[in-house]
């Protein structure tokens, strides 16, 4: 298998943890393996922390245990032969690697999480991109363009809603025209919802598993704050796709670690006062972000997330790879740059998921200050 380097994983791997000020993180703040524990009270805590310590170290079910199943059923409202639990990057691979063949035509939001659309070009894919552009004040796409590409020839439809990185999020209309027009044309939709939950202006959408043509990704790594489980699931109507996906595990990671699905069982029961925490760190620091880029409107063009905890904004003055570069080097500020999205428009990512964004906020506003000056 021919694949080009994940821009932003290699990114993250030199920078996220020898610089001291995360200015890009796409999570939210984590939690404790306790206080999950302790989700429904201390002494509930207590029992599952004695249960843990009795767990047997050996394999687990292919699809997933009984216990995360039954949580998930909840979750998602999709039955046990619709879901497949897995490391949410080996979801996305299972499912592109099972559904699509050489030649196939997929279209693919734009900008992405480089593995949306560069495992369909490894496997010798037509992709083409459907772009999403700044239109007063907020982020959206070209729907005439979206039809235009849905071509009889076209297999896959690839979104991401609540959208990483712009914050984007189509109307209640909006979405149902997306299904009405992939259902006429018979075009499969993978939907990436990873940020569901993190609605900020906008209310919560139907998730695609609801549609009889889709496939979406979920997980607990962004919302809930739990990314160091790994752990996130397939959800569909359409269980034939699920069970290719679920054959294909066999030559993965075959089945999942028993300690992070017993984590995971009471994290998704309590999935809700996870992602509310979240949801309020969130709301206070785009409010610290929306007054900050009031501040230097002059140097950078801000569009406020409508869900989700990133922002991409522009820089209006100088480069924005040699501002990251400086950044790290001057005020160990770490900044992504539009680059690793494929993206070539002088932006920047801006995560606001975390407790410690006003910290890296306030060094970003030193560092402009000098910026100004150069």
């Amino acid at each position: 298998m021919k694949i080009r380097d994940f821009q932003l994983e290699r990114y993250f791997a030199k920078y996220e943890f020898n610089t001291k000020y995360p200015l890009s993180p796409s999570d939210c703040e984590t939690w404790s393996i306790e206080e999950i524990l302790q989700l429904k009270g201390k002494e509930h805590g207590e029992k599952n922390f004695e249960r843990m310590k009795k767990l047997r170290l050996s394999y687990t079910e292919s699809r997933g245990n009984s216990g995360v199943l039954d949580a998930l059923e909840a979750v998602c409202g999709i039955g046990r032969p619709g879901l497949l639990v897995g490391c949410p990057e080996e979801l996305i691979f299972l499912f592109l690697n099972s559904f699509l063949e050489k030649k196939d035509r997929v279209v693919c939001i734009s900008p992405a999480y480089q593995a949306l659309y560069e495992l369909p070009c490894s496997i010798g894919c037509e992709t083409v991109f459907w772009r999403l552009f700044p239109v007063n004040g907020r982020w959206s796409p070209d729907f005439d363009e979206l039809e235009s590409l849905l071509r009889t020839s076209t297999k896959l439809l690839i979104v991401n809603f609540p959208h990483n990185p712009t914050g984007y999020m189509p109307t209640r209309e909006e979405l149902g025209w997306i299904e009405e027009l992939t259902a006429r044309r018979g075009v499969t939709v993978f939907s990436d919802e990873m940020y569901r939950g993190l609605e900020l202006s906008v209310p919560r959408l139907p998730t695609f598993s609801e549609f009889e043509n889709a496939v979406t990704l979920g997980g607990l790594s962004k919302g809930p704050g739990l990314p160091g489980l790994r752990l996130g699931w397939l959800a569909s109507p359409q269980h034939d796709l699920i069970e290719a996906a679920l054959t294909m595990k066999d030559y993965t990671t075959i089945c999942n670690s028993a300690p992070v699905e017993f984590l995971a069982e009471p994290a998704l029961r309590g999935m809700e006062v996870l992602l509310e925490r979240n949801r309020a760190i969130l709301s206070f620091n785009v409010e610290q972000a929306r007054m900050f880029f009031e501040r230097h409107a002059e140097l950078v063009e801000w569009i406020p997330p409508a869900a989700g905890p990133t922002a991409f904004p522009r820089l209006m003055k100088g480069d924005v790879g040699e501002m990251c570069s400086r950044a790290v080097e001057e005020k160990s500020l770490m900044i992504l740059p539009d680059k690793v999205f494929d993206v070539k428009d002088n932006r920047f990512r801006v995560g606001m998921g975390r407790k410690n964004f006003p910290a890296a906020l306030e060094v970003f506003g030193e560092f402009l200050e000098d910026w100004r000056r150069h």
